[in-house]
């Protein structure tokens, strides 16, 4: 039976080898049959080249590079698209997630879960407003996005099981985050809990602003609270409306109408911002609408080790990738 490990890597030379060495240690001790897919972000520090070597001395290593620059979540779904494992688990190139938890994620799956969460149970080094932000985005998507499936604490190293892996290869997003879209497709799931290490090698290319356009993924691929809350705002401001055109005509009969035009900026500006913010959260839904309609590739793979280049998916990519080209 195949066990099937999938990494993303953006920027991860010096962590891949020791990545590596304690994946395959972890591997050997459990007596597991095993391959490691591990997508290159587009990376500009040689991490392909690293991989290249790796696959050249163990042909269990299959390495695939992006054209482009894509995001993580991308470059995870590329290797769920080719793993071939009867389960397939996503771990981290930064080593914060040990390979060691492998083992865990095993025995629940060999008890029948077909999701098993590693959930962050310390994460030791991160910084206060990382730490609050991951449990605003979880609490967000366990209450907004009505996914109750997921860690509580986050999760980004999980197993699949083969069933689950073949569903997700039918859904097409492109704006979306994947953790979620597991946590939305159900199954049965389970969690195990482990401490997250500090990052070995190098820095977090997690920004900000890759932060923040993944909750707006997040909450508009699975909700509609936000266009909800834009109709409550137009009630409330209408209402706000009524209420200050009532108190102006009420002081215009009583003898003391409003002075200058003061009330009435306030309330022109208050309906003007309101109308604002409303038509940017319909903007954010309708980008990712046209988005999908266009039906642009998800990733295009510029280069493959010759260990995955083997893979009928892999050489089918490789193939749209240089046709685009020409």
């Amino acid at each position: 039976m195949l066990t099937s490990v999938v990494t993303p890597a953006f920027n991860e030379a010096q962590n891949l080898p020791v990545l590596y060495e304690r994946l395959a240690a972890t591997m050997a001790a459990l007596g597991l049959d095993w391959e490691w897919v591990v997508v290159d972000d587009h990376s500009s520090d040689g991490s392909f080249e690293v991989l290249t070597r790796l696959a050249a001395r163990d042909p269990r290593v299959r390495g695939l590079r992006f054209a482009r620059n894509c995001g993580s979540h991308t470059a995870l779904a590329c290797g769920l698209h080719h793993a071939a494992g009867a389960c397939v688990v996503a771990l981290a190139a930064d080593l914060q997630d040990p390979p060691e938890i492998i083992a865990e994620l095993l025995a629940e799956w060999r008890q029948g879960a077909q999701i098993v969460w590693a959930g962050r149970r310390d994460r030791p080094g991160e910084t206060a407003a990382t730490l609050a932000f991951s449990r605003l985005y979880h609490r967000l998507m366990r209450s907004v996005g009505g996914l109750d499936g997921m860690p509580a604490s986050g999760a980004d190293c999980f197993l699949l099981d083969r069933t689950v892996v073949d569903a997700f290869a039918r859904f097409r997003e492109t704006h979306t985050s994947i953790l979620a879209l597991l946590g939305w497709m159900g199954f049965r799931q389970a969690t195990v809990l482990y401490d997250k290490a500090p990052r070995l090698h190098g820095t977090s290319g997690w920004t900000l602003a890759k932060k923040l356009r993944l909750v707006i993924d997040s909450v508009t691929s699975f909700s509609a609270a936000p266009i909800r809350m834009m109709s409550y705002g137009g009630v409330a401001v209408a209402g706000l409306g009524a209420v200050l055109a009532g108190h102006m005509v009420l002081q215009a009969i009583v003898g003391t109408p409003v002075a200058g035009w003061s009330a009435v900026l306030i309330a022109v500006l208050l309906l003007a911002g309101v109308q604002m913010v409303m038509l940017g959260t319909l903007g954010e839904y309708l980008w990712r609408a046209l988005a999908e309609t266009r039906r642009r590739p998800q990733y295009l793979i510029e280069r493959a080790t010759p260990t995955a280049e083997a893979a009928p998916t892999v050489a089918a990519a490789l193939d749209r990738t240089r046709g685009a080209g020409a």
